[in-house]
């Protein structure tokens, strides 16, 4: 009889797949993304940006302080975050690039939901658009009909919005110009206010049944526009810049030297500069409370405990550090950005951050993974759910992060390391040693004493890149950065 039991006891245990801890039965998915969005966040440790909503957010979830996009520019690090791609295999390199153009049979992350039975729904930006035009016009170019069920464009008046209004950057740089206004009336005459409106209809509507909801708000993106309540907590005069040797850009490649620099081409006094970190800070505080918003209805729809909500940005931003502003760089300022997965029932880790080596890459594959779905196969990421688990979990073997930009500039992020280069390797290279030189100050790419590291990194970067599809699209990679060797 014992015997007997015994067998039957292992015949049960040898059959029986408990449900795996990393997802319930079809949880819904908040996506919120925001936009030009560097780690300006106070639960991210900035001292001078207000980030409460976020910040209660991430007492819920997991920050991943050491997250990095894949390509510094809108269109294409969307792209690659809605297929799970690196930008070597999407092709889409460029805001002029469409995710379709590139692979008209690509499963996007919102469409491997909809395949399941979920309800896809978007609000604003989530593929490029062109800011702030398409949100003048309420359109959406680029956007992907193969992804949602539902579309909402929103329509605002972004700079020509009634309020005070100063330009912070005196060239004149077209759509990036560094615009501020402190507008009058309340959030949602205002275009992150009426996202954060229709997100709250669309919860109520699609309460009942499984929906992935991505949110997009625009701000920061230039024109820095908000009520002046936000820019109210922030004293002009109190502003800190980044503190930049005078000499910082010497030791870089010519390529890059000039490019989007300060003194060639926006002309930011220190004075304009502490007018323009009060309105990116202003901004950041008013998209933060839009994303208060939308929580606070999860909660009172009763959807919080059955709803991961990603917080993420599309790519990192530069406000003076190397004397540069904006994006298209490789500088850590442009390729790091922060990341908040909350999961309501991975609770061991909520309210604690890892700081390992992580991509935007990876969040399709986590959130399929999440939910239980079937990913495609030919997703390039990793499920980043054994860090949402254990943040220091040692099943994370990612030991880098890939990132490329303009004229064949490619970049891998190591946990002490950062090394890059220009053209293919053929315009110049950096080094940087993260553990002395935490802020890229000194390039030592050329110094003797780094020779065996700067071939170790190349040797990986090169590896890397090619396992992200570099090889097989190389003519037209070149082609799209303007390098195609047959043409020198």
């Amino acid at each position: 009889m014992k015997t007997t039991c015994l067998i039957v006891f292992a015949l049960i245990t040898a059959t029986w797949i408990p449900q795996s801890p990393a997802h319930a039965e079809k949880p819904n998915v908040l996506f919120l993304i925001a936009d030009d969005l560097n780690t300006a966040l106070s639960g991210f440790g900035h001292k001078q940006c207000k980030t409460p909503n976020l910040d209660r957010l991430a007492q819920r979830g997991v920050k991943f302080e050491n997250m990095h996009c894949q390509y510094p520019v809108c269109g294409a690090s969307r792209a690659s975050i809605m297929s799970g791609l690196y930008p070597y295999s999407n092709l889409t390199l460029a805001n002029d690039g469409t995710l379709r153009g590139s692979m008209p049979d690509v499963v996007t992350l919102s469409q491997t939901f909809r395949n399941n039975g979920y309800y896809a729904g978007r609000v604003s930006k989530i593929y490029h658009m062109r800011i702030p035009f398409e949100i003048i016009d309420g359109t959406a170019e680029s956007d992907d009909p193969f992804s949602w069920d539902e579309a909402i464009n929103i329509q605002a008046p972004e700079q020509n919005a009634p309020g005070e209004r100063t330009n912070w950057s005196p060239k004149n740089n077209g759509s990036q110009t560094f615009t501020g206004v402190i507008a009058s009336g309340d959030d949602s005459d205002h275009a992150d206010g009426m996202a954060a409106d229709r997100a709250i209809e669309m919860l109520e509507q699609v309460k009942d049944k499984p929906f992935f909801l991505a949110v997009g708000f625009v701000r920061p993106h230039v024109p820095l526009v908000a009520p002046k309540k936000y820019f109210d907590p922030y004293n002009r005069d109190e502003m800190e810049a980044p503190v930049v040797p005078e000499n910082d850009l010497d030791d870089v490649p010519g390529i890059i030297r000039g490019y989007k620099r300060n003194s060639t081409t926006y002309g930011v006094t220190p004075e304009l500069h502490q007018g323009l970190l009060q309105a990116y800070y202003a901004s950041v505080s008013y998209m933060d409370a839009q994303v208060g918003r939308v929580l606070d209805a999860l909660e009172e729809k009763g959807l919080a405990e059955n709803t991961i909500v990603v917080f993420t940005s599309d790519h990192g931003y530069l406000l003076g550090h190397h004397h540069k502003f904006q994006k298209q760089h490789l500088f850590e300022e442009a390729t790091r950005v922060p990341l908040i997965i909350s999961v309501p029932w991975l609770k061991d880790q909520h309210g604690r951050g890892t700081t390992k080596i992580t991509e935007l890459v990876d969040l399709y594959p986590t959130l399929a993974d999440l939910a239980g779905l079937a990913a495609p196969d030919a997703l390039q990421g990793k499920s980043l759910t054994p860090l949402l688990v254990d943040t220091e979990s040692p099943a994370w073997k990612k030991k880098q992060a890939f990132t490329i930009s303009r004229s064949g500039g490619e970049s891998i992020r190591t946990a002490n390391w950062r090394f890059t280069q220009w053209g293919f390797g053929e315009r110049g290279l950096e080094l940087y040693d993260l553990k002395n030189d935490p802020h890229e100050f000194t390039n030592q790419a050329a110094n003797p004493e780094y020779a065996s590291m700067v071939k170790r990194l190349r040797a990986q970067l090169i590896a890397k890149r090619d396992a992200a599809g570099f090889q097989q699209n190389q003519t037209a990679i070149e082609e799209k950065v303007g390098m195609n060797k047959q043409k020198k």
